[in-house]
């Protein structure tokens, strides 16, 4: 992986972690850094998942918010119930 591809992949995850804590309804107890690294996760986990299937950037992008919003539901769920 190229340094330009790793550094934007990491600003593509941000911005599906953000996407994926408002996608979600009501109030999440996740501090902002675990939601921002639950995206860049989500950025790779949903872009391999979704390439299996088509390569259209839209489709990519949705089913990566999809990911990143079940990781921040499920990781929530853990998070809130620890504290």
């Amino acid at each position: 992986m190229e340094v330009t591809s790793f550094i934007s992949a990491l600003i593509v995850g941000l911005i599906i972690g953000a996407l994926g804590r408002l996608v979600v309804p009501g109030k999440q107890h996740l501090p902002i850094w675990l939601t921002l690294l639950l995206g860049i996760v989500a950025a790779v986990v949903g872009g391999w998942i979704a390439t299996l299937f088509t390569t259209f950037w839209l489709f990519v992008l949705i089913v990566q918010v999809l990911v990143a919003a079940g990781g921040v539901v499920l990781v929530d769920g853990l998070y809130s119930r620890r504290r």
